[in-house]
């Protein structure tokens, strides 16, 4: 039986209670962070994906000092090697683009650095510690559509 994905994308606060639950599921109860929720939730767009009517994915692209960025992928265990990374990336990509961006940027967890490789991002600044997790800055110029 083959699923039936939506996305959409929320503004701000308003009712991100879907993204905020599958980033607290991944990143705090699976991979330990403590300061996942930030002043920049608040004006950013956050991206909800949903598998048969079930959240599945997340991430947020926001705008700070002339630079935009993608943050906070997160995709729930079961619904891992389906794609939904490279989906939402793609997502977020054109979302920047909409908004004006001509390159978007992210801090990518080192061992996740392959996957953006993948996805024509490249290293841009040094290695640094987030809470207790090596990180990477990298970016991925946006080509007009």
């Amino acid at each position: 039986m083959k699923s039936s994905m939506t996305s959409r994308w929320i503004w701000g606060n308003e009712d991100t209670s879907a993204c905020f639950s599958i980033r607290r599921k991944v990143f705090i109860e699976e991979q330990g962070f403590q300061n996942e929720f930030d002043e920049t939730d608040a004006h950013a767009w956050h991206l909800l994906i949903c598998l048969d009517g079930i959240p599945a994915a997340t991430a947020r692209v926001f705008h700070q000092e002339s630079t935009y960025w993608v943050g906070r992928i997160a995709v729930l265990p079961l619904y891992r090697k389906l794609g939904l990374g490279r989906h939402l990336l793609c997502l977020a990509e054109e979302k920047a683009r909409c908004l004006g961006a001509s390159a978007l940027y992210l801090d990518a967890q080192t061992r996740a650095r392959p996957f953006y490789e993948k996805c024509g991002y490249s290293v841009c600044g040094d290695e640094h510690l987030e809470e207790f997790c090596p990180h990477v800055p990298m970016k991925k110029e946006l080509l007009p559509d």
